[in-house]
């Protein structure tokens, strides 16, 4: 019965109008909701920091209730997670867009690396990604993300090992040294008194300390 309720299709009414509008399955007003407040919630996090930014701020911008906030999210820290998964998939897909136009797959898995550590000067990612998250949620290599994103730079250097442009080292291994690295270099960034400084310091010695992968010609 739960399970039908929930299904359920309903009807709204047509702001201004009075009139009932197209039907709309459940599952798509709830998403939308969800939608909504992890939009305000990246805007109040990002533009106030996250202890600033208030439980009211979230439901106003939304135009919801705290109980859509608790419902769905359960607390504040479940919508700053929500917020960060969020962050984290568009990262992801620049990332493939651009190791998508490296002339070969060294340079594609060299500049996605790169990219990620120079990420960490963009605002609203140090602000809410790399100085409120890991206060907040904790060690961000424990993060529900990173068993995926272990799993594809496992993936891009078996390839790399295979072909034999790398040498034949544990792919998994060498995964997670790579993720610790690029991530520390990211965090450092982002606590930096000087972040652009930093950053080409950290980019100039990962490229350094990567080369040393590379098979010798």
């Amino acid at each position: 019965m739960a399970e039908k309720i929930a299904d359920k299709i309903v009807t709204e009414m047509t702001p201004g109008t009075g009139v009932k509008s197209a039907a709309r399955p459940r599952k798509e007003m709830i998403a939308e909701t969800k939608a909504k407040l992890i939009a305000a919630a990246r805007r109040a996090f990002a533009h106030q920091g996250y202890a600033e930014a208030s439980m009211d701020d979230f439901t106003a911008g939304a135009g919801l209730t705290r109980g859509a906030l608790y419902h769905h999210f359960g607390d504040k820290k479940g919508l700053l997670m929500a917020v960060i998964m969020q962050m984290d998939a568009e990262m992801s897909d620049r990332l493939a867009a651009i190791s998508s136009r490296a002339e070969t797959p060294w340079q594609a898995f060299v500049d996605e690396c790169v990219a990620f550590i120079e990420m960490s000067l963009e605002p609203e990612i140090q602000r809410i990604m790399l100085l409120d998250g890991p206060a907040v949620l904790g060690d961000p290599s424990q993060w529900p993300n990173q068993s995926a994103c272990i799993r594809t730079t496992t993936a891009s250097l078996q390839k790399l090992i295979d072909q034999g442009t790398i040498r034949p080292v544990d792919a998994e291994a060498t995964a997670r040294l790579v993720n610790g690295a690029t991530l520390s270099a990211a965090l450092w960034i982002a606590n930096a008194q000087d972040p652009d400084t930093v950053s080409k310091k950290a980019v100039e010695v990962f490229l350094t300390l990567v080369s040393g992968l590379l098979v010798e010609r």
